[in-house]
């Protein structure tokens, strides 16, 4: 794929690319919104890295960390989409979600990429049902950072 075209005419959310009346190349602007579209859908990242990886495959998507350096100066909290010869970024959106190859977690946004806390085992104790209750409520806790659960 070519290096991308930058216009104006975009989709809000995704920045996919618009076509307009009368325009040449039209596969340029369909192929770029498709390779978007193949990454975002249900999107799962690598890693989390601060400066592009020396190797990767087209489609390899990462967290950009913070500072970043090189080629992703500037997009720190954005996702790196590797379109073979070039890089796409996605700026989140609030409530986006991924899954984090690397933690083995899904992450999602809320002004900032969450990490769910470990859920500890329940240990310790001299009365069971005071342990089960610490472990659901660790359990509860979690699953609201993550959002499969409404807040309280």
């Amino acid at each position: 794929m070519t290096d991308p075209i930058a216009l104006g005419v975009r989709t809000p959310r995704h920045s996919l690319p618009l076509l307009y009346p009368g325009q040449a190349q039209k596969e340029v602007f369909v192929n770029e919104a498709l390779a978007r579209l193949d990454a975002l859908a249900q999107p799962v990242i690598t890693s989390t890295l601060s400066a592009p990886p020396a190797t990767h495959a087209a489609g390899d998507t990462f967290l950009v960390a913070d500072p970043a350096s090189a080629e992703w100066t500037g997009q720190e909290g954005s996702l790196a989409i590797s379109q073979d010869t070039h890089w796409e970024f996605q700026v989140p959106y609030e409530g986006m979600r991924i899954f984090d190859r690397e933690q083995e977690t899904i992450r999602i946004w809320r002004g900032g990429w969450s990490l769910s806390p470990p859920i500890p085992d329940p240990a310790g104790g001299t009365v069971v049902d005071d342990e089960a209750r610490g472990a659901i409520a660790t359990l509860l806790e979690s699953l609201r950072a993550l959002g499969i659960l409404p807040a309280n």
